[in-house]
């Protein structure tokens, strides 16, 4: 079998592919869920920031700055500390969405700004009730605005799945890993891993780019 210092090794790639895959599933699943976890919470956050008042804006500020401030791979570890038991995948969900909601949250407040004065001038002058503003005017152009960002973030947390190896979750470069050590084909597991990457991330950040672009017209 390959290994650092050989040539590529067919067979060795062929056996890992499967293994690799396999890992991009979980991968795949803890984005996903992840960045649902934080689309929502980001909001909420956003919100409760934006009109809930200066004291609750400075209790979810306060701990929103702390959690943007600490690397994730440290909160992971500390979760895994703190909430023993919890099933690992879904550990690593809610600390990569919290995480990322932080940013999200600032990326929506950022958008709920750049709803032009005018809109909100309007819905005071009908007296639409708050809520009805917030959903049916604010809400539809901000998320609109900040579309481009939002898909910036996922791929990013895409590429930042592998911490989530330090609580023991199977995803795709652990996989790699495991295989390589276990078949001393580091070579050939990272490589397909790295290969794996670049063809999920990369025409999704092309996607953005075009949105972003369609967007700005």
């Amino acid at each position: 079998m390959g290994g650092a210092g050989a040539m590529w090794d067919m067979e060795a790639a062929r056996a890992a592919l499967p293994v690799v895959l396999s890992g991009f599933g979980v991968t795949l699943l803890a984005t996903v869920l992840g960045f649902a976890v934080a689309a929502v919470a980001g909001l909420a956050i956003a919100l409760l920031q934006r009109s809930g008042g200066r004291w609750l804006a400075l209790a979810v500020g306060a701990p929103a700055a702390f959690v943007r401030s600490t690397p994730v791979m440290v909160q992971l570890f500390a979760a895994w500390v703190l909430v023993p038991g919890l099933d690992p995948l879904a550990l690593g969900v809610l600390v990569l969405g919290l995480h990322y909601a932080t940013y999200l949250s600032e990326v929506y407040r950022a958008g709920i700004d750049a709803v032009p004065k005018g809109q909100w001038e309007a819905c005071t002058a009908l007296s639409l009730p708050r809520r009805r503003v917030w959903r049916a005017v604010v809400l539809p152009q901000a998320v609109r605005k900040v579309l481009p960002a939002l898909g910036n973030y996922a791929v990013s947390m895409f590429k930042e799945t592998p911490f989530l190896s330090v609580i023991t979750v199977n995803e795709m470069v652990h996989e790699a890993s495991t295989f390589g050590s276990t078949h001393f084909a580091y070579l050939e597991s990272f490589t397909l891993a790295a290969a794996v990457f670049l063809l999920a991330s990369w025409p999704t950040s092309l996607l953005v780019r075009r949105l972003e672009a369609r967007l700005a017209q």
